[in-house]
């Protein structure tokens, strides 16, 4: 019988092959854009092409009248490809924008009625496909879930800051 000393690197290879075989990072990838097909495909019949209905659910989730840089930011988008799917939006009669009162140089974005109605009709086929998509899985294990994606993002972002940090450091 080996030793748990001499099982040591057995163990670490067998650790390390189940890490490659995991593929985490490509899962949760897959993930993201399973969900965002099934997403799409639901909100098209209303229109809505996933730029746009991304757009307007962060906007509800913001709270109405941001600006176009804060929407853009928390879109985790650069600000000219938002332009592009403000114009439709506006186009479709769902948001208006208008000059900052504070700075004229930005703009604010805010959602029509009719983009508040077309909301309401999104937020029912989002929950429908939250639903179908979490089915079988207790509120347990997604919580669970949810606990262990945050800890991974909040790693990912000190990891980001960590190397910003080092990156200004060479530069001084």
């Amino acid at each position: 019988m080996l030793s748990t000393l001499t099982k040591w690197p057995l163990i670490m290879y067998k650790e390390l092959e189940r890490l490659k075989e995991l593929s985490l990072a490509e899962h949760l990838g897959r993930l993201h854009r399973l969900w965002r097909t099934v997403a799409d495909a639901e909100l098209v019949p209303l229109g809505l092409t996933h730029p746009r209905w991304t757009a307007l659910w962060k906007l509800l989730r913001l709270g109405d009248n941001v600006s176009q840089k804060v929407l853009a930011d928390a879109l985790e988008i650069e600000l000219p490809s938002l332009m592009r799917t403000l114009n439709q939006l506006e186009e479709q009669g769902y948001v208006q924008r208008r000059c900052c009162e504070k700075d004229k140089r930005a703009r604010i974005v805010s959602l029509t009625p009719d983009g508040i109605e077309m909301l309401k009709q999104m937020e029912g086929k989002i929950m429908l496909v939250r639903r179908n998509l979490l089915a079988g899985i207790s509120s347990q294990e997604l919580s669970e879930f949810e606990r262990v994606i945050s800890l991974i993002s909040d790693n990912a972002l000190a990891a980001l800051h960590k190397n910003t940090e080092q990156d200004n450091k060479i530069h001084e």
